[in-house]
Formats: structure tokens, C-alpha cells, sequence
């Protein structure tokens, strides 16, 4: 009796051995790309930067090649240094690449996963992005904020003017003050508004919970169980914080669209046009993509911008022949009796070179959101296993010296002439079926800026109170979305004129 046992156990082994034999034979033969050594069970936990990955990931390119890989605990990522390559597998393979990973701290403990940046691959997915292409997808349909947006910039001319010191709030609440209006038709308060405070608050909130080593429970998911009150599980206490910050931000703004419709008095925005075409039929499924759809547009759209504002001015105090070139232009071309706008663009092209520098010099999003590969690929002779997060290092890919002369400097200049350098646009907005669909916007918030600046004030490092003049340092915050460290510059009007402009 006990042999007839250990014959089926025998059995039941070899059966499983067969089994898992045939399982693994399914799976493409090619290696995984090259990568730091990896220990038992920890893989690369301890490789893993804490902060600012993509000078890591950057190093690892230059050990490695353009395709690096590590694993943590199991999970396989996958770091492309290569703007070429992340185009030939985010693009034009996105059926495969466009899934998004399970972020348990941001995405799932917090409550982003009902953003666009998370929402996994699907139906879903597909609703929110054509409600994005409807409103602001094109430049077509973008036109119709335009009014929005030069409105909203004189009146950040306006505050510059008055306290040039805190340039940075004014960043802040001018980009708030032009997605509010475009997403829910709201006219923030002059001073200290609240749905500006919340998108603040859950965008910072947002950036530090979904960086790739911000949290261990992202790292090993399991850690999601741990309850509240043990140890060393504070980002349980934190989780259920930053999730109130993030519903209020979401509901608030809904629930004023939702009154001014009630009362006949609400401005078309992407909310109210949404709702009204649901009309006569609104289910509560419908309701709830309008709402976190809105929510995405500002959260996401809001912060990025204010990124790419701030570096600009960081960029003109550091580089004073760009803004001396950019003001003969506007000078030349619109002249002193008015301020320049969108009609402008098309004869402005060294300023429009210096909005696409500021998107190429700085990356504000310097890793990219992963990508979740959907199924085995191979790719480039490596095997990418189903599952495998896929980190573009976008902010290599924008200051790699194979592809940009001088990548630590800002030359707008590189995008003029015979043979330009390539567009950053390629790589700062996303890739693939990810694109941010928002880019419309944010590139538009960002060149009208930096024409109306350049145009009325004369950026410079500041002196200290010996005199000396202060070099900004030019570093950036980590997180997913990232800031330029806090400076200081000096902002003053350039003429009697300009401060007319700016005033009328």
C-alpha cells in the first residue's frame, strides 16, 4: 500500500514536471534584455533608486545598452534609453504595450486608478480619451479656449507685475484658473481658491505616490494587507488621507457644474458639454466617466503645466541671448501696441523653438508612466515576459548627446534651419495609445506664456546682499511628475509701454 503511494506521488511529480515543462516551452526562447546582477528573492530591490531614477536609469543605459531590465521580488521592468526604440514598441506595437501596471499606492490604496493616467487598457479607457479628443484633442477644437487662455495670461502678466517675487504661485493659479474654466467652467477666487488648493494638494499627492521606488508597497503589493495599525504600515494612514483629498477634488468641481446647470447659469465646459449631450439618458456609469474624465484633465493637465512654466523662467534667467532674440522677434513681428496671441504663431518661429526647448530641457515627467506589456513579445532579440513594466526614460531620450548637440544646454536654435533636431514632442507627451491627450492644451498654455513674458518682462539671475550675482541651480524634484528646484530670478517690465500692455 505505502509503494502504491509513493508510486502516485511519483507519478503526480513527473506529470507536474511535464506540465510545467510545456508551459515553459511556450514561451519565446530569446533572453532578457542585459541588467545589474540579481539577487535571490530581492532581484534588484537594492538598485532600485529611491530618487531621481532616471540619472540611474541613465547609467544603467550606459553599462547595459538602450534595453535594460531588473526584477523585484518576481516583477520584471524594463528601462528603454532610446527614443527609436520606445517608438518601435510603444507605438507600433501598442496592442500589446498599452496596459497600464497595477500602482498600489497611487493607483489602487489612494484611488488614481480611476484616472486616465491609470485607468487600465479597455473600454473604458477608449470612452475617456474619445470625451478628451471631442473637446480638446485638436487645434481645431482647441481654438475655442483660446479667449480662455489669453484672458487668463494678462492676468498673470498682471499679478507678475505686482509681485514678481512669487512668480511661482502665479504659475500655479494661472494653470489652475485655465483648466477649471476648460473643464468645469469655473471662475477660481482671487485669492486662496479652494478647488485650486485641493488639485495642488492631490497632484503633488499624485506624483509622490506613484514614483517607481516612492513606496515599498509598489515594489512588493502584498504590503496592501498589512493593516493600519502595525508597524511600519504608515502608508496605510497616508493612503486613506491623500484618498479624501483626491474624491474632494473630484466631486467638488462636479458638483458646481451640476448646481450651475440646475440653475441655468453654467459656462460650456468639457463637464457641462458631456452632461448635456447624456441628457436625456445620463446612467450613473455615464456620470461617473464624465466626472473622472474632468478630473483628469485638470489634475493631470494643471501641474504638468506649471512644471514646464516654471523651467521656462529658469531657463531665460540662465540664458540671456534667448531672450534677447525672442524679443526682437515679437518686437518685430506684433510690435509694442499689444500683446502677442495664438494668431501669432505661425510668425513667430524662434519663439515657438523656445517653447519646444522648454519642453525638450526640462522633462516633467522623467520616467514616463509605465507600460504594461499584455502578452510575451520579443523584442529587439530580448524577451519582454507578459506583465513586464515598461519605463521609457524620457528624460534621457531628451538630453541624450547622440540626438541633441549640447543636451545640457538650451538652444532653441536647434529646431530651426535645414536640418532640425527631432521634435521633443515625440517623446515629453508619451507614447503610443498613452499619448497624453491633453498635449493640445499644454503645449498651447505653454507657448502663449512664454510669448506675453518675453514680451513685457526682462528676466535675470538676482544678487545677493553683497551684490553678487546667484546661479540657479539647474535640478529637478523626483517624482512622477517633476519641478525644478526653487529659485529665484528678477522680473521686471520692459518699458512704460509694457506695463500699459499688461494693465489694459
Amino acid at each position: 500500500m505505502l509503494s502504491s503511494i509513493h508510486i502516485l506521488d511519483g507519478l503526480a511529480v513527473i506529470g507536474l514536471i511535464v506540465v510545467t515543462k510545456r508551459l515553459l516551452s511556450r514561451r519565446p526562447s530569446a533572453p532578457l534584455p542585459p541588467g545589474p546582477k540579481r539577487l535571490p528573492l530581492l532581484g534588484n530591490l537594492l538598485d532600485m533608486p529611491t530618487g531621481q531614477e532616471w540619472l540611474t536609469f541613465a547609467d544603467w543605459g550606459k553599462k547595459w545598452g538602450d534595453i535594460v531590465s531588473i526584477s523585484i521580488f518576481g516583477q520584471e521592468f524594463v528601462v528603454v534609453n532610446s527614443t527609436d526604440l520606445a517608438i518601435d514598441m510603444l507605438e507600433k506595437r501598442s496592442a500589446i504595450y498599452s496596459d497600464r501596471p497595477v500602482m498600489e499606492m497611487g493607483g489602487e490604496l489612494v484611488g488614481w486608478k480611476n484616472t486616465l493616467v491609470l485607468i487600465p487598457y479597455g473600454e473604458r479607457f477608449r470612452t475617456y480619451r474619445k470625451m478628451f479628443h471631442q473637446v480638446i484633442g485638436t487645434n481645431v477644437s482647441m481654438s475655442n479656449f483660446h479667449p480662455i487662455e489669453e484672458q487668463e495670461t494678462q492676468k498673470f502678466l498682471q499679478a507678475l507685475l505686482t509681485k514678481p517675487e512669487d512668480f511661482p504661485s502665479h504659475i500655479r493659479k494661472t494653470a489652475g484658473a485655465i483648466i477649471l474654466r476648460i473643464s468645469h467652467g469655473y471662475k477660481i477666487q482671487e485669492k486662496d481658491d479652494p478647488f485650486v488648493s485641493l488639485a495642488d494638494k492631490a497632484t503633488e499627492q499624485f506624483s509622490l505616490s506613484t514614483a517607481p521606488g516612492g513606496f515599498l508597497v509598489n515594489l512588493i503589493p502584498p504590503l496592501k494587507h498589512i493593516p493600519e495599525w502595525f508597524p511600519g504600515a504608515g502608508f496605510q494612514r497616508t493612503a486613506k488621507a491623500w484618498g479624501s483629498t483626491l474624491q474632494e477634488m473630484v466631486d467638488g468641481p462636479h458638483r458646481f457644474v451640476k448646481d450651475q446647470m440646475s440653475s441655468g447659469s453654467a459656462d460650456p465646459s468639457f463637464t457641462s458639454n458631456l452632461l448635456e449631450a447624456e441628457a436625456e439618458a445620463t446612467t450613473e456609469e455615464a456620470e461617473f466617466d464624465i466626472k473622472w474624465s474632468a478630473a483628469s484633465l485638470y489634475s493631470g493637465g494643471s501641474d504638468t503645466t506649471v512644471s514646464s512654466i516654471h523651467a521656462f523662467f529658469l531657463a531665460i534667467s540662465l540664458f540671456p541671448d534667448v531672450q534677447a532674440k525672442a524679443q526682437a522677434e515679437i518686437d518685430a513681428v506684433v510690435g509694442d501696441s499689444r500683446l502677442p496671441c495664438f494668431s501669432d504663431r505661425e510668425q513667430l518661429p524662434y519663439v515657438n523653438a523656445v517653447a519646444l526647448e522648454v519642453l525638450r530641457w526640462h522633462a516633467v515627467v522623467p520616467t514616463g508612466v509605465p507600460h504594461r506589456v499584455m502578452e510575451d513579445n520579443v523584442f529587439n532579440g530580448y524577451l519582454i515576459p507578459k506583465g513586464s513594466l515598461v519605463l521609457p526614460n524620457v528624460w534621457f531620450l531628451l538630453h541624450d548627446p547622440r540626438v541633441y548637440h549640447d543636451p545640457m544646454e538650451f538652444k532653441p536654435e536647434r529646431f530651426l534651419g535645414p536640418i532640425p533636431e527631432p521634435d521633443p514632442r515625440n517623446a515629453c507627451f508619451g507614447f503610443g495609445r498613452r499619448i497624453c491627450p491633453g498635449r493640445v492644451l499644454a503645449e498651447a498654455s505653454v507657448w502663449i506664456s512664454v510669448a506675453t513674458v518675453l514680451s513685457t518682462f526682462n528676466i535675470s539671475k538676482v544678487k545677493d546682499s553683497n551684490g553678487k550675482v546667484v546661479v540657479p541651480t539647474v535640478a529637478q524634484t523626483s517624482g512622477t511628475i517633476s519641478h525644478p528646484v526653487a529659485f529665484q530670478c528678477n522680473i521686471q517690465p520692459r518699458s512704460v509701454k509694457a506695463v500699459e500692455l499688461i494693465n489694459a
